[in-house]
């Protein structure tokens, strides 16, 4: 299937109309190829990369944050203000701490929490699915490595998140289920667009304003 420009408007209202002609040409490349390819599946897929890139207005995770909201967002790694505010408005000394030794990043003062963090428009992050998503996408695991910035631009902030959608979380499987399909994690019955909000997220972060673009994208593309 092909996706328009004034569907993309339609599913991101608050989208930039530049901004949807740029990635508009890449989506519908990639996104065949990727077999992210009924109403389903895309409806699916662009409520969730919606609200990951802000609306196509965010393609490098920003993480200037102050004091306060270091606590409130990263309590284990913050769990004071006064170990906060050694951070606070210092982007890249956060990224170094909360994304240390996981995601097959290296210890704090290796600097892969910053070198490796968020990028493209499904927000790739850390060193393992960088690595992962360059093997897929260019055959070469160094390319990222070498060239990190290549993942926030156009062609390839579009690939990794179709990449990771169908390759590294096989959600394809997940959105063609029915829209009252239930799965049980941790003892907790999750519903189909929850369980892909966990798959992509880790939790449920946003997710009103992911089911909000979903029932938006469901609508547009049926």
């Amino acid at each position: 299937m092909t996706v328009t420009s004034e569907q993309l408007q339609a599913i991101m209202p608050q989208a930039d109309a530049q901004n949807i002609q740029t990635y508009l040409p890449y989506l519908n490349q990639a996104m065949p190829v990727y077999h992210i390819d009924t109403p389903a599946r895309a409806a699916a897929f662009l409520a969730q990369l919606g609200h990951e890139c802000g609306q196509f207005s965010v393609v490098t995770e920003n993480l200037n944050y102050r004091a306060d909201r270091l606590v409130a967002v990263f309590p284990k790694y913050f769990p004071t203000l006064t170990v906060a505010q050694r951070y606070a408005g210092k982007p890249d000394m956060i990224a170094n701490k909360v994304y240390a030794n996981r995601l097959g990043n290296g210890p704090e003062s290796s600097g892969d929490g910053w070198r490796f963090r968020g990028r493209g428009l499904i927000q790739l992050t850390g060193r393992a699915s960088y690595d992962d998503c360059s093997k897929g996408l260019t055959g070469n695991t160094a390319t990222f490595q070498d060239a990190p910035d290549l993942l926030a631009t156009p062609q390839y902030a579009v690939a990794s998140a179709c990449w990771f959608w169908t390759v590294y979380k096989t959600l394809n499987d997940v959105a063609d289920q029915p829209d009252n399909w239930t799965t049980m994690y941790k003892n907790k019955l999750y519903s189909k667009f929850q369980w892909l909000t966990i798959r992509i997220n880790g939790g449920l972060n946003g997710y009103d304003d992911r089911l909000n673009l979903w029932e938006k994208a469901k609508t547009v593309l049926k």
